[in-house]
């Protein structure tokens, strides 16, 4: 793997992923779900139940996938390291989760299905992720839409957020923020074809009939699809696609869209000269800023809050 010592988060992140954070932080009410989820959720307990449910790997517990991890960490210079666990899950799958205790999940089913260059791909586009800051941007998007479609207004007062469009803007910028995490992959890769393979694997690959899928006829897929757009109606259904026209919203673009902003990029001077070595560098940019122990104030501080929250939960159960 290629390495990118000292590289800064601004040396690929896609402008359209710094557009849409900058509209996201815009909108009306953002503000107010930032200190809501700060408030009301934590991220040590999803590390605890991942350590509880999950293997954490490292040189004894999937060694083969721990060496690959820290080949992208290193090409990425993402520091300090973040923690890799392997949840039992036929989901093809894999996310980042934390700021202080950033983690990488993987899912057995990814496992089961991809190459191992097509594994290193997918570890590559989730440290990308931690490299970039989006986790917490990400989990708020997950809890902002749970609390506004569940609760509303009894408890935390969003009820109106989806009227507002904080709910779009949140899922406008998560899609936006996968295309700077396929820069990522094909930087710790540099192999344009592989990382559209995987994308194509994950899209709707088969380990049985691996051997009947072609990248070319998938590219070739790609193409067809923006060129569909003769009437106009084919970006209309596109919007509505992703904006919930056949129900959930989409947290990820269609593959093939995915597919030719990469290829675009990977043709391009920008990427060229990062090969090079002629990139942005920050000592700080993009990392994470992890203290190495929990204190015992910090988990005094967190017991304190978490009877405080249950609190007011057998408060609502009783209205």
């Amino acid at each position: 793997m290629p390495n990118y010592p000292g590289l800064s988060r601004d040396a690929f992140r896609h402008p359209l992923d710094q557009q849409a954070e900058a509209a996201l932080r815009a909108v009306p009410g953002f503000d107010l779900v930032a200190r809501k989820f700060v408030e009301f959720i934590y991220e040590r307990p999803q590390f605890v139940s991942l350590m509880g449910n999950g293997i954490q790997v490292g040189p004894q517990q999937y060694a083969t996938l721990y060496q690959m991890f820290r080949e992208g960490v290193q090409a990425l210079d993402v520091q300090p390291q973040p923690t890799l666990f392997v949840v039992q899950n036929p989901a093809v799958n894999a996310y980042s989760i934390g700021e202080d205790h950033p983690c990488v999940v993987v899912h057995t089913g990814l496992l089961d299905l991809l190459s191992d260059g097509e594994i290193r791909t997918v570890l590559a586009h989730e440290l990308g992720h931690i490299k970039c800051g989006h986790t917490t941007l990400t989990q708020m998007a997950v809890w902002a839409m749970n609390a506004a479609s569940i609760v509303g207004e009894l408890t935390f007062g969003i009820g109106n957020l989806v009227s507002s469009g904080l709910i779009y803007a949140f899922y406008e910028w998560r899609r936006k923020a996968e295309l700077s995490c396929d820069r990522a992959a094909l930087l710790a890769t540099d192999d344009v074809s592989l990382v559209s393979r995987t994308m194509m694997q994950v899209a709707g690959g088969s380990h049985r009939f691996a051997h009947e899928v072609n990248l070319e006829a998938f590219e070739q897929q790609a193409e067809a699809f923006r060129n569909q757009d003769d009437d106009g109606l084919g970006e209309v259904y596109k919007f509505l696609l992703y904006n919930g026209g056949q129900g959930s919203m989409l947290s990820h673009p269609f593959p093939v869209d995915r597919l030719h902003y990469l290829k675009d990029w990977a043709s391009s001077e920008e990427y060229s000269r990062i090969r090079s070595g002629d990139y942005a560098r920050s000592d700080t940019d993009g990392t994470v800023d992890a203290e190495s122990e929990t204190t015992a104030s910090q988990v005094d501080r967190l017991r304190q809050e978490l009877a405080d929250l249950q609190s007011e939960l057998d408060r609502l159960r009783g209205e």
